[in-house]
């Protein structure tokens, strides 16, 4: 059995309720606007999820890269400048998933591919520190290779998912209108 706890109302049937403050609706985003009942979502970009994970895997990189060589060159007089420059580049690299479903966004990431390359390459040749050149373009050769990839399998598997999603749509359409026929 279990108990109420408060004043019983004046007729006798319950815990009386007052009115208290109005309560807000909580946020909802566009898509939680505009959901109607039984409408089917798409699925989601698999492109989108590896290039903003090859993106963000760029960003630790940079990090960690403008980490080391403001280390080897922080008597240097451009050690600050490699440190922010790296810096901002990182950030720069995270912010560019957010746009990469707008148009022009895999382009944006294709031009942060060779601006990150040519740091590395920059840095190699402006460091004293026993960078060698060429060792320094392997991240930035090895990141490309995997935007590269990502980009291109991501669409492969795009296309599949999009296929696989449309035949789902037209079974439970073609599955909607027996039960229909049969009533």
């Amino acid at each position: 059995m279990s108990e109420t706890v408060g004043q019983m109302s004046d007729d006798g049937t319950g815990p009386e309720r007052r009115p208290g403050p109005q309560r807000k609706p909580p946020r909802q985003t566009r898509a939680q606007r505009e959901w109607r009942p039984g409408q089917v979502k798409a699925p989601r970009s698999v492109k989108t999820l590896f290039a903003s994970t090859v993106l963000c895997l760029e960003a630790v990189l940079m990090f960690f890269f403008s980490l080391a060589a403001w280390g080897l060159n922080q008597n240097e007089s451009y050690a600050w400048w490699l440190l922010g420059g790296s810096l901002l580049l990182g950030l720069i690299l995270i912010l560019t998933c957010a746009v990469l479903q707008r148009p022009g966004g895999y382009v944006f990431g294709w031009v942060l591919q060779f601006v990150m390359l040519f740091g590395f390459i920059s840095v190699a040749l402006l460091t004293s520190e026993g960078l060698i050149v060429p060792l320094a373009a392997l991240p930035g050769v090895a990141f490309m290779a995997c935007w590269w990839y990502a980009v291109t399998k991501g669409e492969q598997l795009d296309d599949e998912k999009m296929q696989r999603f449309q035949a789902e749509e037209a079974l439970a359409r073609d599955a909607t209108s027996e039960e229909n026929n049969d009533d």
